[in-house]
C-alpha cells in the first residue's frame, strides 16, 4: 500500500491554476524540471527528483466529505501527494510540506493537509495556520520550512 496525503483546498482557482503555481514552485525548488508541465500534472500526475508523485483535480466533494463534516468547509480543488518507496519518506515529506508552504502563500482560502483522513498535518483558516503539535510530524527543520505564520493545535477527523 502507497503513502499518499491530500492537500485540500477551497480557493477560488481552478485546479488548473493551482497547477501552474505548483509547477512554479517546485521547478524553483528543484523538484520538477522543465518537461513537467501543468497540463501533465493535472491529467497523470508527474514525479518529483525524489520520486514523489503530485496530481492536482477540481474537487467533486460528496456531503459526508471529512473536510465538509468535520472541519467546516467544502474544498474545490485537490493536490495528492504519494510517496515513493525507492526514496526516504521523511525527504519526501519535507519536499511536500516546501510546495504546501508554497501554495498557501499563492493560494488563499480554507486548506487542509492530511494523511489518509487519519492525521490533520496543516490546516489554515482564513489566514489562520495551524500545525499539528506531534513532534514527528513537525520536526524543527520542517517548521522552520513554512513561510507562514502559524501557532500549534492539533485538529482531528471525527472517528466513525
Amino acid at each position: 500500500m502507497s503513502i499518499s496525503y491530500n492537500f485540500d483546498m477551497a480557493v477560488e482557482q481552478t485546479a488548473s491554476q493551482v497547477a501552474h503555481e505548483l509547477c512554479d514552485i517546485a521547478r524553483t525548488a528543484g523538484l520538477f524540471d522543465e518537461s513537467v508541465t501543468p497540463e501533465l500534472v493535472l491529467d497523470d500526475g508527474a514525479l518529483t527528483t525524489k520520486g514523489t508523485w503530485i496530481c492536482v483535480g477540481e474537487q467533486t466533494p460528496q456531503p459526508w466529505n471529512p473536510v465538509i463534516t468535520d472541519l467546516g468547509f467544502t474544498p474545490t480543488v485537490w493536490v495528492r501527494f504519494q510517496l515513493a518507496r525507492s526514496s526516504e519518506h521523511s525527504d519526501q515529506e519535507d519536499d511536500m510540506v516546501r510546495l504546501v508552504s508554497g501554495l498557501l502563500d499563492r493560494t488563499p482560502g480554507d486548506a487542509v493537509l492530511h494523511f489518509q483522513f487519519e492525521v490533520i498535518w496543516l490546516l489554515r483558516r482564513g489566514s489562520e495556520v495551524s500545525l499539528n503539535e506531534r513532534s514527528d510530524v513537525w520536526p524543527p527543520h520542517r517548521l522552520a520550512a513554512v513561510s507562514q505564520t502559524f501557532h500549534r493545535a492539533t485538529h482531528e477527523f471525527a472517528q466513525e
